[in-house]
């Protein structure tokens, strides 16, 4: 078995966990008990030093993660370098190989040889030419394979990739930005985006948003699909009609790629838990942490950080970035709490910091100059009349992220007010219908902490039957998909439906997610007569409806075929 493989390589475009450099980075898988990792790690630095003398790109850096099981190796490049980058840096893993006897022997002068031609033939100097212009007159820059821009959105300049111009040739008194709002954690991004959207279409402004669903510019959709990451994020910063823009930013795209933005004026986390473990190296719910976290580095300057006060791990990594701060870190963070009292907000109101809360059903604005209350929970009707926590803090995230991008008090109001998190505001996420007494919740929990919040707000409805339908995709770990089971079973089901994922199956066996949820189910007092097994979240979804009846309460957690869910939903109420 060999004591070490090559798991992946790839570019990381923009800033990233690593560092702020575009970089070409391999994952490595390694036996830890046969061999030590800085060994190792020192022959592939050896072996790139040379190659990067040879082609010409000695001024370029290396730096190494190394995390249970495995190593990143990532070496700097320009952009107009990486995919020549990634090759090397596959030569300089092969050739520490070598060095451990568990590949063969690496001609160097031969890869030297057409190394140079892959740099050369990539090279693009009227790309660099064109990214120190920016910088130069303090405007953003993008590029990718097919386009190159200066600025954002409406102040944005675009050419194709393969035709730069010169830098004399931009009237620069042209280019500018635009407020640019990012936002990530494990929970409630997608809500938290669209809830901003509906805040700056009160404004007056065209929202420019990428989510998970799509890219959207004011009402019109540009594309459908996941644009959570650096794609989609350059597509909307290059749209003619992008006056603002919020960006939900997953933690797939930020690992994979980096940062699809080098600045934004505010950036928030929503929370951290437990969630996609286990791939690109993230371990822990403290590395995934520090994944969430990558969104800081493109605020510049005074450009805040907004917080959850009332998550444990936002809090503890919120300590060390305030030791690096070197000036204003109090005007660098923002926090937002249900609890008017929370300890860290009062402290950082009591230092002269900003903040927002809930206090007596009202969602309050707090700094050095006074509290200015905006709305009442009970009047934004995502929340339920307030039983839905987890949206009065999606409300909390999007007003003071809102009101950092600009948009004055009675436009925060205003469009807490009208956001009803129904399918045309928020699809797939909080969606309610009724028909005859049946209450029916489509949502897109999809881990313990979401279901959790689910599970807290139903606690609080009436209902004289609860049928839940769940499923799981086959990548989550045998602990993730029981936490998830429990946190379900915490709404006391009368009856469970258990959905396969066709499609989803990432590894295992199908059946095999579905015998974790029952015995986890079991485990937690749910009777085996109360629980049935369907196909698919559509076949389990058709099963809810025919069985229901006045006073029940159906939650459907339609993680894929949700457009099947509630087109079966639509038949049954009636739509």
């Amino acid at each position: 078995m060999a004591r070490f493989t090559l798991n992946d390589s790839r570019r990381l475009t923009g800033e990233n966990l690593y560092w702020d450099r575009p970089s070409a980075i391999i994952d490595v898988d390694f036996d830890s008990d046969s061999v030590s990792a800085d060994s190792f790690i020192d022959a592939w630095k050896s072996a790139v030093e040379p190659l990067l003398v040879a082609v010409g790109h000695a001024e370029q850096a290396t730096t190494v993660r190394q995390f249970k099981g495995g190593m990143s190796l990532l070496v700097s490049a320009p952009v107009d370098a990486l995919y020549s980058m990634c090759e090397l840096n596959e030569v300089a893993f092969a050739m520490a190989l070598a060095e451990f006897d568990d590949g063969p022997a690496v001609d160097f002068q031969k890869e030297v040889g057409r190394l140079k031609s892959e740099f050369s033939e990539e090279a693009y100097p009227p790309v660099l030419k064109m990214q120190a212009a920016a910088e130069q007159h303090g405007v953003p820059f993008l590029w990718d394979d097919d386009e190159v821009s200066a600025g954002y959105g409406r102040s944005a300049v675009v050419w194709p990739a393969n035709a730069v111009p010169e830098p004399d040739s931009v009237d620069w008194a042209e280019v500018g930005s635009i407020p640019v709002g990012l936002v990530t954690g494990t929970n409630g991004k997608s809500t938290t985006v669209r809830m901003s959207a509906s805040i700056i279409r009160a404004a007056g402004l065209k929202a420019g948003l990428t989510s998970t669903d799509w890219i959207r510019v004011g009402g019109q959709i540009l594309d459908d699909g996941d644009y959570s990451g650096p794609g989609g994020a350059r597509t909307l910063m290059r749209h003619p009609e992008t006056e603002i823009a919020v960006l939900e930013v997953a933690r797939g795209g930020l690992l994979r790629r980096g940062l699809g933005v080098e600045r934004a004026a505010a950036a928030l986390v929503t929370n951290v838990a437990a969630d996609h473990l286990g791939e690109y190296g993230i371990n822990t719910v403290s590395e995934l942490t520090d994944a969430k976290f990558i969104v800081r580095r493109a605020l510049k300057g005074d450009a805040p950080l907004i917080l959850n006060a009332d998550d444990e791990r936002s809090v503890t990594r919120s300590k060390s970035l305030e030791e690096s701060f070197t000036e204003n870190s109090i005007r660098k963070l923002v926090w937002f709490s249900l609890d008017p009292d929370n300890p860290v907000l009062q402290q950082h109101l009591a230092e002269g910091g900003r903040g927002a809360c809930l206090n007596d059903g009202w969602l309050e604005l707090r700094s050095a100059t006074g509290t200015r209350r905006i709305i009442h929970a009970g009047d934004i009707p995502a929340t339920m009349e307030g039983a839905a926590e987890h949206n009065v803090s999606n409300a909390l995230a999007a007003m003071a992220l809102c009101r950092e991008l600009g948009i004055e008090e009675e436009a925060l109001k205003d469009g807490l007010k009208v956001f009803r998190g129904d399918e045309a505001d928020n699809p797939g996420r909080g969606n309610w219908f009724e028909k005859d007494g049946v209450r029916i919740l489509v949502d897109f929990a999809h881990n313990e902490h979401g279901v959790t919040a689910l599970s807290n707000m139903v606690n609080h409805m009436d209902a004289k039957r609860i049928l839940l339908l769940m499923g799981q995709a086959g990548d989550r770990s045998d602990k993730d998909i029981r936490d998830l089971t429990v946190a379900g079973c915490g709404m006391s089901p009368d009856h469970l439906t258990i959905c396969e994922m066709p499609g989803y199956e990432r590894g295992r066996e199908v059946g095999e997610v579905a015998r974790l949820i029952r015995m986890a189910a079991l485990e937690s007092g749910v009777s085996p007569d109360s629980i049935s097994h369907h196909e698919s979240p559509s076949a389990a979804a058709e099963f809810a409806l025919e069985n229901a009846r006045s006073g029940d309460l159906l939650i459907l957690l339609a993680l894929t075929q949700r457009e099947k869910v509630l087109g079966l939903v639509h038949e049954f109420v009636g739509q």
